[in-house]
């Protein structure tokens, strides 16, 4: 069956792919500027946009069959983000774009999506926030299996500071048919969402330049610049209702500085660190670029300190038997911590 979809979506891309092209080459454009172009021409049902007699006629009735090759409205959501992520990756190799604007791999996003379905309770309408939502290819995979999962409708909200990336993610979830709201804004402003029900986040890593607008942030470094993915994770866990889940991507080692320890004094003040589980080593480069997944849930409602973090370290999604196994500990883990005593 997970052949099966892969298949799809890859012929799906080589359709998409063709369209990019034919638009890159009539418009005279970066690769990144024709996706944008064609995923807006879908997302408008398959309506060629000209613009300056560009494309031209010939081109428009090329495009207008490829769309109909493509039959969108018949694919899934998740066939259309793997087609979208594919297009993606090819921008990162034709285009020059930077480090931040990487994707959060597939496994990663399913990683933190198995999670979530185990340890926050899904029975009702459900929203969720992303700080750094980028193209949106981690909020959608989420939203895409926890949907699966669960057959509950979800509401995203996604913050970002670069219009280009808000330009994808618009697209991508117009054409997957998601329910989110995109912010242009520097996330440690001010933010015009409500409280989620859960969060999720692959935090940039580094220092925040501007001193003034962390002030208000228990996170901030006394002296100096603070890490910009403390004060991420604290105005995130302000935007989670009470008892929500916030799961964030963060350094392997991010308990390891000297900044941790005020840091953890405010975990303990507003939230409760629920778990810290690292990721298997196939994923990253080398030992400086591991990372870990953070769990924590917001103090309030049902929320309680769990007696045992939950700790270990996910196996790869290859080895199925040990993923399997490794979740049948978290289930028995949220029984015997996270839910509530009698």
């Amino acid at each position: 069956m997970t052949i099966l979809v892969q298949q799809t979506a890859e012929d799906l891309f080589l359709h998409f792919d063709k369209a990019t092209q034919l638009l890159q080459h009539s418009l005279r454009s970066s690769y990144m500027d024709a996706l944008l172009e064609n995923a807006e021409n879908l997302v408008d049902g398959g309506k060629v946009q000209v613009e300056d007699g560009k494309p031209d006629p010939s081109e428009v009735k090329q495009l207008e069959a490829i769309y109909g090759q493509l039959q969108l409205t018949k694919k899934s959501a998740e066939d259309i983000r793997r087609m979208l992520q594919l297009s993606l990756l090819k921008v990162l190799k034709q285009d020059s774009i930077q480090a931040n604007h990487q994707l959060t791999p597939d496994s990663l996003g399913l990683l933190m999506a198995f999670l979530l379905d185990r340890v926050a309770e899904i029975d009702g309408p459900t929203t969720i926030l992303d700080p750094v939502v980028g193209t949106a290819n981690l909020l959608t995979t989420v939203i895409n299996h926890l949907h699966g999962a669960t057959d509950q409708p979800f509401a995203g909200y996604g913050i970002d500071n670069d219009e280009s990336m808000l330009a994808i993610a618009s697209a991508s979830t117009a054409l997957q048919g998601l329910d989110v709201n995109l912010y242009h804004q520097d996330a440690i402003g001010p933010l015009d969402v409500p409280q989620c029900d859960l969060a999720v986040a692959d935090l940039p890593i580094g220092y925040y330049p501007l001193d003034k607008r962390a002030s208000n942030y228990q996170t901030r470094a006394q002296k100096g610049h603070s890490y910009v993915h403390h004060l991420l994770i604290e105005q995130t866990v302000n935007y989670l209702r009470p008892g929500g889940f916030g799961l964030f991507l963060v350094p392997a080692n991010m308990f390891q500085t000297k900044e941790s320890a005020a840091f953890v004094k405010w975990i303990q003040q507003v939230a409760h660190l629920q778990g810290l589980i690292n990721l298997p080593d196939e994923l990253f480069t080398s030992v400086a670029a591991k990372k870990s997944l953070l769990l924590l849930q917001k103090q309030g409602g049902n929320a309680h300190q769990a007696p045992k973090v939950l700790l270990g370290t996910f196996p790869p999604l290859s080895k199925q038997s040990e993923f399997k196994r490794f979740i049948a500990e978290i289930d028995q883990w949220v029984a015997t911590n996270l839910k509530p005593k009698d």
